[in-house]
């Protein structure tokens, strides 16, 4: 019975994150904010993770740029951890990896259920599983992410 309801607890959580990180994408989708959000360059960022392998991050809005920005100067230490849904497929920005996140759902965060935690290594080694047990829906979220730099465009 414990282990059914883990499940069942596990499979809320991920839904509850899937709908989080999609809130943002769908909101965007207004006349407006498509305008504001169109005039933002993206930026990109280094994060590492405890394997100190690295990971290009693209960030599309506004919001998160500044948040990025300001966990790397040190002005802040809130919300320190990246989460976002990823794409399978490769991005030139991130040179040795087969999969990115996907910029419009990228969001920092505190504290996240096990579920979408893994390292960057590992989610490569696993990428082919990642959208069923593994990662289910996609959402990613190292808890030992970390940005340590903005780096130039590409």
């Amino acid at each position: 019975m414990r282990h059914l309801f883990s499940k069942a607890a596990s499979l809320a959580a991920v839904a509850m994150l899937a709908f989080t990180v999609a809130q943002p994408a769908q909101a965007t989708q207004s006349s407006e904010g498509a305008q504001r959000d169109a005039a933002v360059a993206p930026a990109y960022f280094e994060m590492t993770d405890i394997t100190r392998a690295t990971f290009i991050v693209k960030l599309v809005k506004e919001p998160e740029i500044n948040h990025a920005r300001d966990l790397v100067s040190g002005a802040t230490d809130n919300e320190p951890h990246v989460i976002g849904r990823i794409k399978k497929y490769p991005a030139p920005y991130n040179p040795g990896w087969s999969y990115r996140f996907d910029p419009e759902t990228v969001q920092f965060f505190d504290y996240a259920f096990e579920v979408c935690d893994a390292t960057v290594p590992y989610t490569e080694e696993h990428l082919d599983e990642a959208g069923g047990p593994f990662l289910p829906g996609l959402i990613y979220c190292p808890w030992t992410s970390k940005l340590v730099r903005e780096v130039p465009a590409p």
